[in-house]
C-alpha cells in the first residue's frame, strides 16, 4: 500500500481540521494548540484569498460522478458515529446526490482553511453549513434559495445570575458576548452596536463554530455568545448549563452557498430545494416536504438519540473507534494480510454496520456476501457477524489476489468493484476499454467504460450485459474516501493521546 495518490491531500487535512475542532468541544486539547493553526489576525472581514472561481458548473460535476460539500463538522451539519455519516446538512446535500447520481465527497473546514476559498478554487461546490445569507458573504459567493428560517438568540452560562431578558439589559450589564469575526452573528451584533446599544464582544479564533463555543459557555469559560434558535435547541439537549437568553434577530434564510458563476448549479439546487421549502402566506410557517421535516425532527426537536451520537463525553471516551465489530475486524483481516479499515469500509458502504442486513439481491449479514459465492452451505450461518466478516474478507483477498500484478491503487479500486458488480461485468469494462485503445489495468479507463455500459450501444455486445456502472464507480469513490475519513479519526485519536501533532496519511491519499 504505498501508492497514495488518488485523493488530495486537501481532503486529509480537512479531515484533520475537522476532528481538531470536535476534540476542541470535548475540551481534549487545549484551545491555544488549536489557534497556533490559525491566522491570528480576525479583523479582515472573510479574510477571502481567492476572488476569482474556478469554471466548474453542474455538467462537469455530472461528468466527474461526485459533488463536493464544505462543510463543519458538527453535530447539525456532519459528523461520524460507529464509521457511519450522520448530519442534517450531510442528510439533505445526499438526498441531492442520489436523486442526480452523484456521489457525494464531504470536505470538512479544517482550522486554517477559508470555506469561501476551498469553494472558489474548486476544491468543494457547495458550502452547506447552516450559513446565513448575508451582505458580507454575498460579496464572494451566491446562495440558492433557503431551506430554513432561523432566529438568533443570546445564550448564557447559568453562572449569569438573574440573565437579562433584553439586549438593552445585556449592555447595562456589560455582559461579554464571544463570537467569531466571520459569523453571521458578529454582523448582527455590530448593527446593535450601530443603533447606539453599547455591547461588550469578544471575538475568538475562526476554528470554533457555534457548537463548540456553546459548550465553552456550559463549560464557564465564557459568559454568552449567540446561536441560531435551531443550533441551541439541538446543543441543549447534552449540554448542561446553558441559558436561552433574548432573540436579536427573526427569519434568518440559511442557504448553501455555491460559486457566483454556477448558474446550472444554482437551478439544480434550487429546484431540489423548492420541493422541500417553501414560503407560505405572511404570516404562516413555510411548507416543508415530509423528508425536511423528518430531518428537523431527528437533529433539532427530538429527544436524545442524535444528541448522544455526538454527546462530547460519549466522544471522548470512545475515540479511535469506527464501529461495533473493530476487534473482530481486525483479527479476521490482519490474519488475512487485508488492510482492516478498508474491510470496515466496505461494511459501512454495505450495510451500515447492520448485522441483519439482507439485499434485494438475496446479499446477506455485515459484509452482505451473496450465498452463491460463500464457502458455507448455509445461509443462516451467514447472518452470524464472525462467518460473515471471514467469508467477506476471503472473497475480498480473492480479488486483491486477482489483481494483484497492479499497483496498490488500481488493485484496491478493481477489487472494490468486483466485489460490488461482480468479475463478470468488470471483465466486460476492460474488454471495452481494449476496445477503445486504453489501458484495462488503469482504473480511471474501466471506470469510464462502466459508465458507458449503462447505454445499449455498448452492453448490447457485452457477455454480462447492462450493469449500472455509475453505482459500481460511486461505491468505489465512496469507500475510498470513507477510507481515509477512518484512518484520519484513528491517527489524530493516537496522536492526541500521544500529544505529537496532526499528522495523517492515508491509503489513498
Amino acid at each position: 500500500m504505498q501508492n497514495k495518490t488518488l485523493i488530495p491531500s486537501t481532503i486529509r487535512n480537512s479531515v484533520v481540521g475537522a476532528l481538531s475542532v470536535l476534540l476542541l468541544s470535548t475540551g481534549c486539547i487545549n484551545t491555544d494548540d488549536i489557534d497556533q493553526f490559525v491566522d491570528g489576525n480576525t479583523k479582515e472581514g472573510l479574510n477571502v484569498t481567492v476572488t476569482e472561481p474556478v469554471d466548474r458548473d453542474y455538467p462537469d460535476i455530472k461528468q466527474d460522478g461526485t459533488i463536493k460539500m464544505i462543510t463543519r463538522y458538527s453535530s447539525n451539519t456532519y459528523f461520524l458515529h460507529q464509521g457511519i455519516e450522520w448530519g442534517f446538512e450531510y442528510e439533505l446535500v445526499r438526498k441531492f446526490a442520489q436523486e442526480h447520481d452523484l456521489a457525494l465527497e464531504v470536505v470538512v473546514i479544517g482550522p486554517n482553511e477559508n470555506p469561501y476559498d476551498l469553494l472558489n478554487s474548486g476544491r468543494g461546490d457547495l458550502i452547506a453549513a447552516n450559513y446565513t445569507a448575508t451582505q458580507e458573504r454575498k460579496k464572494y459567493v451566491k446562495f440558492t434559495r433557503p431551506y430554513n428560517l432561523v432566529d438568533q438568540v443570546l445564550v448564557f452560562s447559568d453562572e449569569i445570575e438573574d440573565p437579562p431578558q433584553t439586549i438593552e439589559g445585556v449592555a447595562e450589564r456589560e455582559i461579554p458576548i464571544t463570537v467569531r469575526r466571520n459569523s453571521s452573528y458578529y454582523y448582527r451584533l455590530q448593527n446593535l452596536k450601530d443603533q447606539g446599544i453599547e455591547l461588550v464582544t469578544n471575538q475568538v479564533s475562526n476554528t470554533k463554530d457555534t457548537e463548540a463555543l456553546l459548550f465553552e459557555i456550559s463549560s464557564n469559560k465564557h459568559s454568552a455568545t449567540v446561536a441560531d434558535d435551531n443550533i441551541f435547541s439541538a446543543s441543549n439537549r447534552y449540554m448542561q448549563g446553558l441559558v436561552r437568553g433574548p432573540t436579536i434577530a427573526e427569519n434568518d434564510t440559511i442557504a448553501w452557498a455555491i460559486r457566483n458563476n454556477a448558474n446550472d448549479l444554482e437551478t439544480e439546487l434550487n429546484r431540489f430545494l423548492y420541493k422541500h421549502f417553501r414560503f407560505g402566506k405572511v404570516g404562516e410557517e413555510p411548507k416543508r416536504s415530509t423528508f425536511l421535516n423528518v430531518l428537523r425532527q431527528r437533529y433539532f426537536e427530538s429527544g436524545q438519540q442524535i444528541a448522544e451520537y455526538y454527546n462530547p463525553e460519549m466522544s471522548s471516551r470512545e475515540s479511535g473507534i469506527i464501529s461495533p465489530y473493530d476487534d473482530l475486524i481486525k483479527e479476521v483481516a490482519d490474519s488475512a494480510g487485508v488492510d482492516w479499515l478498508l474491510v470496515a469500509s466496505i461494511a459501512a458502504q454495505e450495510t451500515k454496520f447492520n448485522p441483519n442486513s439482507k439485499s434485494w439481491a438475496g446479499a446477506v449479514g455485515l459484509m452482505q456476501v451473496m450465498p452463491r459465492f460463500s464457502e458455507v452451505s448455509n445461509e443462516e450461518k451467514l447472518y452470524d457477524v464472525e462467518t460473515n466478516v471471514r467469508e467477506g474478507v476471503r472473497i475480498i483477498k480473492e480479488h486483491l489476489d486477482h489483481y494483484s500484478y497492479m499497483d496498490s491503487t488500481n488493485k484496491w479500486s478493481f477489487a472494490l468493484a468486483t466485489y460490488n458488480a461482480g468479475p463478470g461485468h468488470i471483465a466486460d469494462a476492460r474488454r471495452l476499454a481494449i476496445d477503445q485503445n486504453k489501458n484495462p489495468n488503469e482504473w480511471k479507463n474501466v471506470e469510464d467504460a462502466l459508465l458507458k455500459l449503462m447505454h445499449r450501444k455498448y452492453y448490447k455486445d457485452a457477455r454480462y450485459g447492462f450493469t449500472r456502472g455509475i453505482e459500481t464507480v460511486r461505491y468505489v469513490k465512496e469507500i475510498k474516501n470513507r477510507y481515509n475519513t477512518y484512518e484520519s479519526i484513528l491517527t489524530m485519536s493516537e496522536d492526541n493521546k500521544k500529544g505529537t501533532g496532526f499528522g495523517v496519511m492515508g491509503l489513498f491519499n
